[in-house]
């Protein structure tokens, strides 16, 4: 079965508040925007999500580059201003070999940079300068203020791995790993308002002048990226829509230059040295080629389109044993332990061995269960579950009743069940039950199982007892 709502994302993100003031002969102030999530939660958001880019991304193993780089955010950070750091932050910077010139930052701390910001760099000044401005992104908790304005709880999982937050260039593989990572994120907190791009060069700047570096360097940098862009006829660094300019870009850093003092100048000497050693490393890959390389890609949903196990070879019974997955601030549940956990921007699906991705050039979901958040626009449960039923069966033709709807109960709150067939990708026809409910924003909260009729008795338990333990979390 191809199962893919195109229910609307619940809840705009409303335009961020302008938090950057100026006072007249003096440097810019800038405030914190809105959050209601704690630093500590920062700091696991990125810890989980940095786990994830380690294990996607090329990352470069060399001892002088990797202390190169750790001196030189260690510096950026020490010349932050002492009200925006966060003790219990944890930060890392690490090298990647990918040609793109970009440098991405998560919650909490963990920093990546391409190989490509060191080739297209004609100093050290317009690295430290990126660096710091992704560097204020994580000291303004940019990436959690987005999810704060985020008014579709799905948008605000607690589990957040693979979420390449603050990136100055998004690029096919960052929207590969976001997609395709267990816990999905969505594009909350990897695409910022032109304001808080504003903070992050304005408070980048402020930083690289602290640590001795010219801040005109940074837009010289954004020009080279523009650049780029330009010269590859629209198809280059994706900051200008994931980081879109708030206009006047180098203008305004040169104003706030002026109104700057350096602090004493760093020893740049090895930056030539780095240089040389980033040019005498393997071929870089691109965003793309690394795409293509780890068989993802985005469907409407943002589905991750890789294969668990080989679809279409027989689909183990499943075990009795069982661990608990969360979705956040939405949902938790207990689901066997040996499933594997895939997620997009508004859902979750949980799938045996062989039981989702390619079959003869489709992907195909045949076994398993599919968590998810869609938008509503009535109060009614009925009429919202039939326009969601609506929506998938405009991607599944043959999907057909399968037996009388039913009341009942899912965490105590007021559900329905409604039984469907649909023709299997297998051979003949599947069992789809589709269970909904309210959350207390009014999203449809919904959890669906898919199996092939004849297996269907093997699964009912499971499926039961997944049922059971599902617990809404979302505050009501």
């Amino acid at each position: 079965m191809s199962v893919h709502p195109r229910a609307c994302v619940a809840g705009a993100v409303i335009a961020a508040a302008v938090a950057v003031s100026v006072a007249l002969g003096a440097q810019t102030v800038i405030k914190l925007p809105k959050n209601k999530f704690t630093p500590q939660q920062d700091v696991e958001l990125g810890r989980q999500a940095a786990a994830e880019v380690r294990k996607q991304y090329p990352i470069i193993r060399d001892e002088n580059i990797d202390s190169y780089l750790t001196r030189l955010g260690n510096r950026l950070v020490e010349s932050a201003p002492s009200e925006f750091k966060q003790p219990v932050y944890e930060y890392s910077f690490t090298p990647v070999n990918l040609k793109e010139i970009n440098a991405f930052a998560l919650p909490g701390g963990p920093m990546f940079v391409h190989r490509g910001m060191f080739d297209a760099a004609a100093s050290e000044g317009e690295v430290a300068g990126v660096m710091a401005h992704e560097l204020s992104h994580v000291l303004l908790r940019h990436g959690t203020a987005n999810m704060t304005k985020a008014q579709n709880p799905w948008l605000q999982l607690g589990q957040i791995a693979g979420a390449v937050g603050g990136a100055v260039v998004g690029g096919a593989a960052g929207s590969a790993i976001t997609q395709g990572s267990q816990f999905g994120l969505g594009t909350v907190v990897m695409r910022y308002s032109r304001d808080f791009e504003k903070q992050a060069d304005i408070l980048g700047v402020q930083i690289m002048a602290r640590a001795g570096y010219d801040p005109r360097a940074l837009a010289h940098m954004f020009e080279t990226i523009e650049s780029q862009a330009k010269s590859s006829g629209g198809n280059g660094p994706q900051w200008l829509s994931d980081h879109p300019n708030p206009g006047n870009r180098s203008q305004y850093i040169d104003e706030e230059a002026s109104h700057l003092s350096l602090g004493a100048p760093p020893d740049s000497t090895q930056f030539p040295t780095i240089k040389t050693a980033f040019a005498g490393l393997p071929k870089a890959m691109t965003t793309a080629e690394l795409a293509r390389a780890k068989n993802t890609g985005g469907g409407e949903t943002g589905e991750m389109a890789r294969s668990v196990g080989r679809p279409g070879d027989p689909v183990p019974r499943p075990t009795s044993q069982f661990h608990d997955i969360s979705g956040g601030k939405v949902f938790q549940a207990s689901v066997p332990s040996d499933w594997t956990s895939l997620a997009s921007r508004t859902s979750m699906k949980v799938v045996p061995p062989n039981g989702y991705g390619d079959l003869k050039g489709q992907t195909v979901f045949t076994y398993g269960v599919e968590f998810g958040v869609a938008q509503s626009n009535s109060r009614d449960l009925h009429a919202a579950t039939d326009t969601f039923l609506d929506a998938i069966a405009r991607g599944n033709p043959g999907l057909q009743t399968g037996g009388d709807r039913q009341a009942l109960r899912i965490s105590q709150r007021s559900a329905l069940l409604t039984p469907l067939v649909n023709p299997s990708a297998l051979g003949g026809r599947e069992r789809v039950d589709i269970y909904t409910t309210f959350l207390s924003d009014g999203s449809l909260f919904y959890y669906l199982t898919v199996v092939p009729e004849a297996d269907a008795p093997a699964f009912a338990d499971v499926f039961r007892r997944i049922a059971e333990s599902i617990r809404l979390t979302d505050a009501r």
